[in-house]
Parts: structure tokens; C-alpha cells; sequence
């Protein structure tokens, strides 16, 4: 596929989530002026953004929801959006514009490769961040003000690989691809590997990538010379959707589990009939039993007309902590009485001591920033006859 199909694809893309997004912000009600304000630095542009577009719907929804149900204590909160771009110069900006709009704390960034560089930021000035969507090792860790709803993947990715083996019991090889130049997916292939020779199946071969990579042929020639009966992948949405694509129209018909890159509904446009029966582990299910989750995935589907996806959810229960956080911190000392980097503190105090209803379930955080989350998933996508639409249908 040339890098002209692939622009236009991810562009249509765009059109289409912008759309949809901008339409959903003309619903949005008024905020006044001394509305405590939560920044939102999430990829709306770049091949990134079709998760980003994702996030952003689920931060409007927190924002509406819980707005309406009292705010902070009675003071509504506006979600300040700046976007990062898909690079970690893009998200250094945003953050520092965030920052200056003296935001009581962040979601975002989109990507792990962005918060190892955009976070720090935040953390020297004492800001607080909660990672939506950074599943690398080493996030928490950067900072005392840095945490994430977004389970770690060395946590959630082994579910893939067992479900792959248990709808499958003879499966014995095992190809891996994985996009070397970004951060999550270095390290998600890490622990898709280990698993991989923890479950006792033989690696065939490991191929590299990049995103800017159109046309895989050479690398899955070399992969299907080694005979895999699974293929696991490790890549972003537009890549990797395009290399699940051609490994389909390469004659590879066996199951293909991918990681949480391709954990969006987004890619059913770029593989079509070959997005059906990938398999992706997933952190969050629409079914979740609990009110907050109940009332966030009718007003997602409402809103968008689709079943709310993981990375809605997680910038949503993201928004949800925050603002929890502050309610908190407000009933022990007023926040109006405080000076930015008071709240800031005291907002961040409440993130690591507590225990927040979300729609992920019940979730905390250690002491470093690691959320502690019960219960994981394993999605099978299921095309429709067209290869136009899907879903993800959630296995037992």
C-alpha cells in the first residue's frame, strides 16, 4: 500500500471522528468562569489520533456526567483540550500549554513514548497526571505526581496468548511482529515474547517495523517461511492494521493476536474483512456491572452511536479520578482557598490514597502511581459480511 492510500485512509478517519466529535461539543453545556479546569493533552492529530479522538469522547462524557451530578462539590469543572500530536515534541508543548492554563492536573498523554518525555514536566512542577493510555514499564515511576488508570501490559497482554492457545490447543509456533521506534510497543513485545515461552510455544522468528511502514511484504515473506500457526503483533492502529491486512492477503489463516494498538474500533476501516478474529486483551468490557459504568456506556452510545470502546472508558474513569480526587481534597480544605500548587498537592494526595468507582471497576493506585484493577478481558473482532462494520465480542 503506498504512503498516499495510507494518508488517505487515516485522514477519512479523522474527518469522520472529528466530525462526530465536534457535533457531540455543540451539545456540551456552558461552564462559568471559575470552573476548576482539568487538562486534556491527548493526540488529535497524526496517525495517533484515532485513539486519541477515543479519549476525547470519553473525557466529554466525564465531563457532562459528572458535571451534572454536582461537579466538585458543587463547582463545575471544564476539560481543557491541547493536542500532542503523535511525538513527544508535540506532547512536551502541550503539556507546558496546559500547564500555564494552571490546570489542577492531566490526562494523557496518548502514547507511553510521549509521557517518558512529557511527563517529567509535569512531575518537576508538581503537577498531577494520570496516564489514560500508557501501559509501558517505567510510567508510574517517573515521578511522585505520575499515575495511570491504564493497566500495565505485562499485566493484561498474557490473557491474548492464553485465549489464542484455548480456541486453538495445537497451536506450537509462533511469529512476532513488533514496531521498533515506539516506546509501547518495545515493551509490549517484551512480555508478548516471555509469555509466548512461558506457555511452552517455540518463536519462529521476531520482525521489526516502523510506523511510517507501508508495505510489509518482505518482512511477512519472511515470517511465513517459518510456518507460524500464530502470529502476534505489537504496533500502532494504522500500521498494524495494515500489516493484519496483508498478512490476510498473503495467505496467513491462522489466528493473529494483536496488542492493546489495535484495541480500537478504528482499524475496521483499514482491514476490513481481515480484521475478523483478531484477538486483543482488553482492560475494560461494556457489560461491567456498577452504576458509573452503566450510566457512562449509555451515554457513550447515545452520543456516538457505538459500544463505548477501552480507550473511552479509561480516559473517562481517568477524568472521574481526578475529579473524585478534588472532592475529596475540598471536603478536608477548600480548595477556592488555595493558591494552583496547593490544590495541585492536594489533589494529587487524594489520586494515591484512594479507592475510585469507575468504569473499569473498582480501582486504586500504590504508592509510586500503579492503578490495581480486578478484572481483565480477551475481545475476538467480529466483522459483518461487508468487512465494513464490526464489534468486539467479548470471549468466556
Amino acid at each position: 500500500m503506498s504512503q498516499f492510500t495510507k494518508s488517505a485512509i487515516v485522514s477519512s478517519l479523522l474527518i469522520v471522528s472529528v466530525n462526530s466529535l465536534v457535533s457531540f461539543a455543540e451539545t456540551m453545556p456552558a461552564h462559568p468562569g471559575n470552573a476548576l479546569l482539568i487538562g486534556l493533552g491527548v493526540a488529535q492529530s497524526s496517525n495517533v489520533a484515532l485513539f486519541g479522538q477515543e479519549q476525547v469522547a470519553g473525557a466529554r462524557i466525564a465531563e457532562e456526567l459528572l458535571n451534572a451530578s454536582g461537579g466538585i462539590n458543587g463547582t463545575s469543572f471544564k476539560v481543557v483540550l491541547e493536542d500532542t500530536g503523535g511525538d513527544e515534541a508535540g506532547a512536551i508543548n502541550a503539556f507546558n500549554r496546559l500547564i500555564s492554563q494552571k490546570v489542577m492536573g492531566i490526562v494523557g498523554p496518548t502514547l507511553s513514548q510521549q509521557a517518558f518525555s512529557a511527563d517529567p514536566i509535569a512531575d518537576r512542577q508538581k503537577v498531577p497526571v494520570i496516564g489514560p493510555s500508557n501501559t509501558a514499564k517505567g510510567i508510574p515511576q517517573i515521578g511522585e505526581f505520575i499515575a495511570r488508570v491504564s493497566a500495565p501490559i505485562d499485566v493484561v497482554a498474557p490473557f491474548a496468548i492464553k485465549a489464542a492457545l484455548k480456541l486453538n490447543p495445537k497451536i506450537t509456533k509462533a511469529a512476532v511482529f513488533y514496531t521498533q521506534n515506539d516506546a509501547f510497543s518495545v515493551s509490549e513485545t517484551g512480555t508478548f515474547q516471555r509469555e509466548l515461552k512461558t506457555v511452552g510455544l517455540n518463536v519462529t522468528t521476531v520482525q521489526k517495523t516502523q510506523t511510517s511502514d507501508t508495505d510489509f511484504t518482505a518482512s511477512i515473506s519472511s515470517a511465513l517461511a517459518t510456518k507460524p500457526d500464530l502470529i502476534v503483533i505489537s504496533a500502532l492502529s494504522a500500521d498494524g492494521g495494515n500489516l493484519v491486512k496483508q498478512l490476510r492477503q498473503n495467505g496467513f489463516s491462522g489466528p493473529i493476536v494483536a496488542g492493546n494498538g489495535l484495541n480500537t474500533s478504528n482499524i475496521f476501516p483499514v482491514c476490513q474483512k481481515a480484521c475478523d478474529g483478531l484477538i486483543i486483551a482488553q482492560a475494560y468490557s461494556p457489560a461491567n456491572e456498577g452504576k458509573i459504568n452503566r450510566e457512562f456506556a449509555a451515554k457513550y452510545r447515545e452520543k456516538m452511536k457505538k459500544e463505548p470502546p477501552q480507550f473511552s472508558a479509561q480516559a473517562f474513569s481517568a477524568v472521574s479520578v481526578m475529579v473524585e480526587a478534588a472532592k475529596r481534597a475540598d471536603k478536608k480544605s477548600k480548595l477556592a482557598a488555595m493558591d494552583i500548587s496547593a490544590l495541585r498537592i492536594a489533589v494529587n494526595k487524594e489520586i494515591i490514597n484512594g479507592t475510585f468507582d469507575t468504569p473499569l471497576g473498582e480501582i486504586s493506585f500504590d504508592k509510586e502511581g500503579e492503578v490495581h484493577q480486578r478484572n481483565f478481558y480477551v475481545a475476538k473482532i467480529v466483522m459483518d459480511a461487508s468487512g465494513k462494520e464490526g464489534k468486539f465480542e467479548y470471549l468466556k
